[in-house]
Protein backbone atom coordinates (compact mmCIF):
# COMPACT_ATOMS: atom_id res chain seq x y z
CA UNK A 1 0.00 0.00 0.00
CA UNK A 2 2.84 2.36 -0.86
CA UNK A 3 3.78 3.18 2.73
CA UNK A 4 0.17 3.62 3.90
CA UNK A 5 -0.74 1.72 7.05
CA UNK A 6 -4.29 0.40 7.35
CA UNK A 7 -5.58 -0.13 10.88
CA UNK A 8 -8.99 -1.75 11.26
CA UNK A 9 -11.32 -0.69 14.07
CA UNK A 10 -13.19 -3.72 15.45
CA UNK A 11 -15.64 -1.80 17.66
CA UNK A 12 -18.67 -2.71 15.56
CA UNK A 13 -18.01 -6.41 15.88
CA UNK A 14 -18.36 -5.86 19.61
CA UNK A 15 -21.50 -3.78 18.99
CA UNK A 16 -23.09 -6.72 17.20
CA UNK A 17 -22.02 -9.10 19.98
CA UNK A 18 -23.38 -6.87 22.72
CA UNK A 19 -26.74 -6.46 20.96
CA UNK A 20 -27.61 -10.02 22.02
CA UNK A 21 -25.23 -10.35 25.00
CA UNK A 22 -23.67 -13.41 23.39
CA UNK A 23 -19.97 -14.34 23.29
CA UNK A 24 -20.02 -14.00 19.50
CA UNK A 25 -19.02 -12.45 17.19
CA UNK A 26 -15.71 -12.07 19.01
CA UNK A 27 -13.78 -8.87 18.17
CA UNK A 28 -10.53 -10.69 18.95
CA UNK A 29 -11.24 -13.28 16.25
CA UNK A 30 -12.14 -10.40 13.94
CA UNK A 31 -8.79 -8.79 14.70
CA UNK A 32 -7.01 -12.05 13.87
CA UNK A 33 -8.78 -12.27 10.48
CA UNK A 34 -7.99 -8.61 9.71
CA UNK A 35 -4.29 -9.13 10.38
CA UNK A 36 -4.26 -12.28 8.26
CA UNK A 37 -5.91 -10.30 5.44
CA UNK A 38 -3.14 -7.69 5.48
CA UNK A 39 -4.16 -5.03 8.00
CA UNK A 40 -1.16 -3.41 9.68
CA UNK A 41 -2.82 -2.97 13.04
CA UNK A 42 -6.03 -3.01 15.05
CA UNK A 43 -7.86 -0.08 16.62
CA UNK A 44 -10.44 -0.31 19.40
CA UNK A 45 -12.23 2.41 21.36
CA UNK A 46 -12.80 1.69 25.04
CA UNK A 47 -15.65 4.07 25.81
CA UNK A 48 -16.47 5.14 29.32
CA UNK A 49 -19.91 3.49 29.05
CA UNK A 50 -18.43 0.27 27.53
CA UNK A 51 -21.09 0.28 24.81
CA UNK A 52 -19.02 -1.98 22.54
CA UNK A 53 -15.42 -2.79 23.46
CA UNK A 54 -15.08 -3.86 27.11
CA UNK A 55 -12.07 -4.18 29.39
CA UNK A 56 -11.57 -7.88 28.74
CA UNK A 57 -11.50 -7.19 24.99
CA UNK A 58 -8.64 -4.76 25.58
CA UNK A 59 -6.71 -7.37 27.51
CA UNK A 60 -7.24 -10.08 24.90
CA UNK A 61 -6.52 -7.78 21.96
CA UNK A 62 -3.26 -6.78 23.63
CA UNK A 63 -2.25 -10.41 24.05
CA UNK A 64 -3.15 -11.32 20.47
CA UNK A 65 -1.35 -8.39 18.90
CA UNK A 66 1.77 -8.71 21.04
CA UNK A 67 2.04 -12.37 20.04
CA UNK A 68 1.51 -11.44 16.38
CA UNK A 69 3.93 -8.48 16.63
CA UNK A 70 1.25 -6.14 15.25
CA UNK A 71 0.13 -2.69 16.36
CA UNK A 72 -2.63 -2.19 18.90
CA UNK A 73 -4.09 1.33 18.88
CA UNK A 74 -6.38 1.97 21.86
CA UNK A 75 -8.72 4.93 21.48
CA UNK A 76 -9.94 6.52 24.69
CA UNK A 77 -11.16 9.69 26.32
CA UNK A 78 -8.62 11.86 28.12
CA UNK A 79 -9.56 10.83 31.66
CA UNK A 80 -7.67 9.52 34.67
CA UNK A 81 -9.54 6.20 34.51
CA UNK A 82 -8.62 5.60 30.88
CA UNK A 83 -4.99 6.62 31.31
CA UNK A 84 -4.69 4.14 34.19
CA UNK A 85 -6.11 1.36 32.01
CA UNK A 86 -3.61 2.18 29.27
CA UNK A 87 -0.73 2.18 31.73
CA UNK A 88 -1.83 -1.27 32.91
CA UNK A 89 -2.47 -2.83 29.49
CA UNK A 90 0.37 -1.16 27.52
CA UNK A 91 -1.08 -0.80 24.00
CA UNK A 92 1.39 0.29 21.34
CA UNK A 93 -0.54 3.51 20.71
CA UNK A 94 -3.14 5.48 22.61
CA UNK A 95 -5.29 7.86 20.59
CA UNK A 96 -6.99 10.42 22.78
CA UNK A 97 -10.42 11.34 21.45
CA UNK A 98 -13.32 13.54 22.56
CA UNK A 99 -16.21 11.59 23.99
CA UNK A 100 -19.80 12.38 24.84
CA UNK A 101 -22.16 9.71 26.12
CA UNK A 102 -25.09 10.82 23.96
CA UNK A 103 -23.22 10.65 20.65
CA UNK A 104 -23.53 7.63 18.35
CA UNK A 105 -19.93 7.90 17.27
CA UNK A 106 -17.07 10.30 17.89
CA UNK A 107 -18.11 13.72 16.63
CA UNK A 108 -15.41 16.29 15.85
CA UNK A 109 -11.87 16.49 17.05
CA UNK A 110 -10.28 16.84 20.46
CA UNK A 111 -9.88 20.41 21.68
CA UNK A 112 -6.15 20.32 22.35
CA UNK A 113 -5.85 24.10 22.73
CA UNK A 114 -8.50 24.08 25.45
CA UNK A 115 -7.22 20.93 27.14
CA UNK A 116 -4.89 22.85 29.41
CA UNK A 117 -2.56 21.36 31.98
CA UNK A 118 -4.76 18.31 32.58
CA UNK A 119 -4.48 17.08 29.00
CA UNK A 120 -0.74 17.69 29.10
CA UNK A 121 -0.46 15.60 32.27
CA UNK A 122 -2.32 12.71 30.66
CA UNK A 123 -0.10 12.84 27.59
CA UNK A 124 3.07 12.85 29.70
CA UNK A 125 1.78 9.96 31.83
CA UNK A 126 1.37 7.85 28.69
CA UNK A 127 4.67 8.91 27.15
CA UNK A 128 6.50 8.18 30.39
CA UNK A 129 5.56 4.49 30.19
CA UNK A 130 6.61 4.20 26.56
CA UNK A 131 3.20 4.44 24.89
CA UNK A 132 3.02 6.32 21.59
CA UNK A 133 0.39 9.06 21.80
CA UNK A 134 -1.84 10.26 18.98
CA UNK A 135 -4.46 13.01 19.19
CA UNK A 136 -7.67 12.84 17.14
CA UNK A 137 -8.15 16.42 15.95
CA UNK A 138 -9.65 18.60 13.26
CA UNK A 139 -7.38 19.70 10.45
CA UNK A 140 -7.05 23.08 12.12
CA UNK A 141 -3.75 24.97 12.29
CA UNK A 142 -4.13 25.96 15.95
CA UNK A 143 -5.02 22.41 17.04
CA UNK A 144 -2.15 20.91 15.08
CA UNK A 145 0.36 23.36 16.56
CA UNK A 146 -1.02 22.75 20.07
CA UNK A 147 -0.61 19.01 19.53
CA UNK A 148 2.99 19.52 18.53
CA UNK A 149 3.66 21.56 21.67
CA UNK A 150 2.37 18.68 23.83
CA UNK A 151 5.10 16.44 22.45
CA UNK A 152 2.91 13.71 20.93
CA UNK A 153 4.28 11.65 18.07
CA UNK A 154 1.14 11.55 15.92
CA UNK A 155 -2.08 13.31 15.04
CA UNK A 156 -5.12 11.72 13.44
CA UNK A 157 -7.12 14.11 11.29
CA UNK A 158 -10.90 13.84 11.60
CA UNK A 159 -12.31 13.10 8.14
CA UNK A 160 -16.01 13.17 9.04
CA UNK A 161 -16.73 16.47 7.28
CA UNK A 162 -15.00 15.19 4.14
CA UNK A 163 -17.11 12.01 4.25
CA UNK A 164 -20.31 14.03 4.65
CA UNK A 165 -19.32 16.33 1.77
CA UNK A 166 -18.27 13.58 -0.61
CA UNK A 167 -21.26 13.80 -2.96
CA UNK A 168 -20.99 17.60 -3.28
CA UNK A 169 -17.99 18.23 -5.57
CA UNK A 170 -17.33 21.79 -4.38
CA UNK A 171 -17.63 20.92 -0.69
CA UNK A 172 -15.54 17.78 -1.19
CA UNK A 173 -12.78 19.83 -2.81
CA UNK A 174 -12.80 22.31 0.09
CA UNK A 175 -12.56 19.52 2.67
CA UNK A 176 -9.77 17.77 0.78
CA UNK A 177 -7.84 21.03 0.59
CA UNK A 178 -8.30 21.60 4.33
CA UNK A 179 -7.10 18.09 5.11
CA UNK A 180 -4.15 18.41 2.74
CA UNK A 181 -3.03 21.67 4.36
CA UNK A 182 -3.41 20.15 7.83
CA UNK A 183 -1.42 17.08 6.87
CA UNK A 184 1.32 19.22 5.34
CA UNK A 185 1.58 21.34 8.49
CA UNK A 186 1.70 18.30 10.74
CA UNK A 187 4.40 16.76 8.59
CA UNK A 188 6.47 19.96 8.67
CA UNK A 189 6.27 19.95 12.45
CA UNK A 190 7.62 16.41 12.55
CA UNK A 191 4.35 14.69 13.42
CA UNK A 192 3.13 11.47 11.89
CA UNK A 193 -0.22 12.17 10.25
CA UNK A 194 -3.05 9.64 10.27
CA UNK A 195 -6.68 10.08 9.27
CA UNK A 196 -10.00 8.47 10.03
CA UNK A 197 -13.77 8.69 10.46
CA UNK A 198 -16.44 7.96 7.89
CA UNK A 199 -14.02 6.54 5.35
CA UNK A 200 -15.31 4.09 2.73
CA UNK A 201 -13.99 2.38 -0.40
CA UNK A 202 -15.52 5.22 -2.41
CA UNK A 203 -14.17 8.24 -0.57
CA UNK A 204 -10.78 6.87 0.48
CA UNK A 205 -9.38 6.96 -3.06
CA UNK A 206 -9.08 10.74 -3.30
CA UNK A 207 -8.04 11.16 0.33
CA UNK A 208 -4.96 8.97 0.07
CA UNK A 209 -3.55 11.19 -2.67
CA UNK A 210 -2.43 13.37 0.24
CA UNK A 211 1.18 12.22 0.42
CA UNK A 212 1.76 13.20 4.04
CA UNK A 213 -0.83 10.72 5.31
CA UNK A 214 0.83 7.54 6.56
CA UNK A 215 -2.03 5.74 8.32
CA UNK A 216 -5.78 5.26 8.11
CA UNK A 217 -8.08 4.00 10.87
CA UNK A 218 -11.25 2.52 9.36
CA UNK A 219 -13.93 0.45 11.04
CA UNK A 220 -17.62 0.83 10.29
CA UNK A 221 -17.33 0.65 6.49
CA UNK A 222 -15.10 -2.43 6.62
CA UNK A 223 -17.44 -4.27 8.99
CA UNK A 224 -20.41 -3.26 6.81
CA UNK A 225 -18.61 -4.50 3.68
CA UNK A 226 -17.87 -7.75 5.48
CA UNK A 227 -21.59 -8.57 5.46
CA UNK A 228 -21.26 -9.01 1.71
CA UNK A 229 -17.54 -9.62 1.09
CA UNK A 230 -16.43 -11.53 4.22
CA UNK A 231 -14.22 -9.76 6.75
CA UNK A 232 -10.97 -10.75 5.06
CA UNK A 233 -12.43 -9.75 1.70
CA UNK A 234 -13.51 -6.39 3.12
CA UNK A 235 -9.98 -5.66 4.36
CA UNK A 236 -8.46 -6.64 1.00
CA UNK A 237 -11.03 -4.52 -0.86
CA UNK A 238 -10.18 -1.49 1.29
CA UNK A 239 -6.46 -2.03 0.69
CA UNK A 240 -7.07 -2.20 -3.06
CA UNK A 241 -9.04 1.06 -2.95
CA UNK A 242 -6.16 2.75 -1.13
CA UNK A 243 -3.71 1.47 -3.70
CA UNK A 244 -5.81 2.90 -6.52
CA UNK A 245 -5.62 6.37 -5.07
CA UNK A 246 -2.11 6.39 -3.63
CA UNK A 247 0.52 8.29 -5.70
CA UNK A 248 2.90 5.87 -7.41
Amino acid sequence: MQGMRLHINVDHVATLRNARHTPYPDPIEAARICIQAGAHGITAHLREDRRHIVDDDVRRLGELLRDADEVFNLEMAATAEMVAIAQKTSPDVVTLVPERREERTTEGGLDVRGGGDVLGEYVRALLDVGIKVSLFIAADEAQIEASHRLGVQQIELHTGEYAHAFHDPAARARELDRLAKGAALGHRLGLEVAAGHGLTRDNVVELVRIRELVELNIGHAVIADAVFLSLGGAVRAMAEAIDRGRPH
